[in-house]
């Protein structure tokens, strides 16, 4: 039942209190209900009673900045180009480890090209890090050289189940282009055991990191029961500690070769020091000082939700 209010008049301004009788008030009825809600009026100075405008509705921003993946996107597919990418990347890593096994039993000397392989193991984890946390937090997809770069890892926060679905060349042709430009003049030029056991092993590493990175995101019972058990024993990255990247606050654990310098890392805070660092002589604040966004909360759909729910089980 509605309820029929008194009627209201609005006064008029000084300035016309000497002329009211040239001016209508009139009165104005607001009807009351559960389905009527009360308009606020306002004099206009041409003698006409309007409406207010509302407010303007508070929406949450639509993300335009990435594309949505389907698991059916052409996006995740190889193509001839990035398998050609991958099979010169790889060739250029084989010819540097068949030098340094070949130069190392000429030799006799088989400890300091292991010993130059293991360091190479150690610091591709560390490298995968810095850049990783790099591409993270500075650049967008207009920056020279790195833009698509950039990008991808960003999207990857909206859509992380995406790496679990790419192609084996599509995930690994940019890495591998790189290693191809960077170790193929190393292979011409160098026959020294113990430098191409150092340059097998860290660019290996490297250009894989991306598969390492994508196993992190799958599912226990889809992996391969081997990487499994590496990334138990923590020779690569381990499905629970990569995890960790993709929750708040998201400026932790970049590593993803074997996430060996993750703790000492985080632990002594080196990337906050290197962010304060930019931010003092350049005035470059990092995105891990404000998101996640809206457009860094991971979005589910119907094909989505269940990659998602057994991602780290």
């Amino acid at each position: 039942m509605s309820i029929l209010s008194q009627p209201h008049y609005h006064p008029l301004p000084k300035s016309l209190l000497n002329t009211a009788h040239h001016h209508q008030c009139l009165p104005i009825r607001i009807l009351c209900s559960t389905t009527t809600t009360t308009k606020k009026l306002k004099y206009n100075p041409g003698h006409h009673l309007v409406k207010e405008s509302p407010p303007p509705r508070l929406t949450a921003p639509t993300p335009t900045n990435h594309h949505r993946v389907t698991l059916d996107d052409l996006t995740l597919q190889s193509t001839w180009s990035h398998r050609a990418w991958l099979a010169t990347g790889c060739t250029t890593v084989a010819i540097s480890l068949v030098k340094c096994v070949t130069a190392a039993a000429d030799s006799h000397n088989w400890l300091e090209p292991i010993l130059a392989g293991l360091v190479g193991y150690i610091l591709a984890d560390l490298g995968s890090g810095v850049y990783h946390w790099a591409i993270d937090n500075y650049g967008d997809a207009s920056t020279p050289v790195f833009g698509l770069q950039i990008e991808a890892f960003q999207g990857h926060h909206k859509y992380p189940w995406t790496i679990t679905r790419r192609q084996f060349a599509n995930n690994l042709h940019a890495l591998a282009r790189v290693i191809t430009f960077t170790v193929l003049p190393l292979d011409l030029a160098f026959n020294d055991p113990v430098l191409h056991g150092f340059v097998a092993v860290c660019s290996g590493c490297i250009m894989f990191s991306q598969q390492f990175h994508a196993w992190a995101h799958g599912t226990k019972s889809r992996l391969p029961q081997p990487v499994v058990v590496l990334q138990d024993a923590g020779v690569l990255v381990s499905r629970s500690q990569h995890a960790a990247h993709h929750r708040p606050p998201y400026n932790n654990n970049y590593c993803i070769v074997s996430g060996v310098w993750n703790g000492v890392l985080d632990e002594y805070r080196v990337f906050e020091t290197l962010e304060m660092f930019v931010f003092f002589k350049l005035g470059v604040r990092p995105r891990s000082w404000s998101e996640p966004n809206y457009e860094w909360i991971q979005e589910e759909s119907e094909t989505e939700i269940p990659l998602l729910k057994q991602h780290f089980h």
